[in-house]
């Protein structure tokens, strides 16, 4: 005959890891501390500790005794509790505060929907630097509890937790670095706005899988608002316009962005919508994932000069004019040599040396041939073929005082 509900087997904290961690179950090892089972446990003889316990999964919606977990956990540091069944912040406190080095602390995947933390409590998560909540359901004001009693955290895990608005809170937390709130409901940037008051000191925000359409707000208040941010995931997000792209510059030190799976950039494919976004984010350093050139740079920017260069004026960005400025543009005469053309353009671009390199890029043909480097001083330029709307890329190699090589580049549109 099946148990009722009321005489389930409560299962404890104390109880799991009696369990798990006893000899037979758990080897011993680099990290692993031998101590004595807690009184009354079930284990006779010792339980081998590592500093990061893996209790998830366990059914624990108890704690037990919070003398029994003092005496075999003063050296832990992490603790992942997910999957669990524990729904009073009571319990968890018990755990918590029987762990004085406790550092990082996975809820995720506990019903906690609806039951709130009382603040006389909270102070026993004072330690926690790195909280993960994934799909518990929390509240805000629950949040807003935790982050006003751990002063030194720099890490929040929110995903999962149907947020469509974000409440304000009485304090700031200014320790927080780090915030993922994927797979949420967010979709108004006046809402993605108040992390900035919430997280001051916030340097890593990530809103993948939200349905954030906009970046509206202004430069000044971008500064003001998120003075360190240096990266933000907007993976499947709903921005729709270069307008918001070219808004994330108004984060004056941002240097990573993740903007995959847009509607902005469905239309194009994977080289353009890489080449696009790189031509309108001078400053970022990492783009999807991946490092940014100084090559790769140069040659998104010469990408996106020709892709917009037969838009109407009315319908070019200030990026396009900004890049154009740029730009060189010569006139040439076809029954010049090639030597004729270095001289012109050493004359141009104030260059004292001769180590000038000269590729020639067809409009038509590059796409099928590649690059061509421009060679012998007395071949005439008409033997290449030139058209209007071609370029030639000059790089100049300098010879410093101190025989370091630099290299220079420049662009030049026909």
């Amino acid at each position: 005959m099946d148990l009722s509900s009321d005489e389930e087997e409560v299962r404890t904290f104390v109880q799991v890891l009696s369990e798990k961690y006893n000899p037979e179950n758990f080897p011993y090892g680099q990290g692993v501390v031998v101590l004595p089972s807690p009184p009354g446990s079930p284990v006779k003889g010792g339980l081998f500790l590592p500093s990061a316990l893996v209790l998830s999964d366990s059914g624990i919606s108890k704690a037990g005794a919070g003398s029994d977990i003092a005496a075999v956990c003063a050296h832990v540091l992490e603790l992942d509790l997910s999957f669990n069944q524990l729904s009073d912040w009571d319990e968890i406190g018990t755990i918590v505060s029987s762990i004085p080095h406790l550092d990082f602390l996975n809820l995720s995947m506990n019903p906690l929907s609806g039951v709130q933390l009382n603040p006389s409590m909270a102070d026993v998560f004072s330690r926690v630097r790195r909280l993960v909540l994934i799909n518990t359901q929390v509240s805000w004001d629950t949040v807003h509890t935790l982050t006003q009693h751990t002063p030194e955290l720099k890490e929040l895990f929110l995903c999962l937790n149907g947020f469509n608005t974000v409440s304000e809170s009485p304090a700031p937390c200014s320790s927080l670095r780090l915030l993922q709130i994927t797979d949420n409901q967010l979709q108004d940037w006046s809402e993605v706005r108040k992390f900035g008051q919430l997280y001051p000191s916030l340097s890593t925000l990530v809103l993948a899988n939200n349905s954030v359409d906009s970046v509206s707000d202004s430069k000044k208040t971008l500064e003001d608002l998120f003075p360190n941010l240096r990266s933000i995931n907007l993976n499947n997000s709903g921005l729709s316009t270069w307008t918001d792209i070219e808004r994330l510059n108004f984060f004056p030190k941002l240097e990573e962005v993740k903007a995959k799976g847009i509607p902005l950039l469905q239309s194009y494919s994977t080289q353009e919508r890489r080449s696009l976004l790189l031509a309108q984010l001078p400053s970022v350093m990492f783009l999807n994932g991946s490092m940014v050139s100084e090559g790769e740079r140069e040659d998104a920017e010469r990408f996106f000069i020709r892709f917009y260069q037969d838009c109407p004026a009315q319908e070019l960005s200030d990026r396009y004019h900004i890049l154009v400025s740029k730009v060189e543009t010569v006139d040439l005469r076809l029954e010049q040599t090639v030597g004729d053309l270095t001289k012109q353009l050493r004359a141009l671009l104030q260059l004292q040396t001769n180590g000038i390199r000269m590729i020639y890029v067809s409009q038509e043909m590059s796409s099928v041939f590649g690059p061509e480097e421009l060679k012998g001083n007395s071949r005439a330029l008409h033997s290449y073929n030139i058209q209007d709307g071609d370029e030639i890329l000059i790089s100049c190699s300098l010879w410093t005082a101190s025989s370091r090589r630099q290299t220079r580049h420049f662009f030049t549109k026909i």
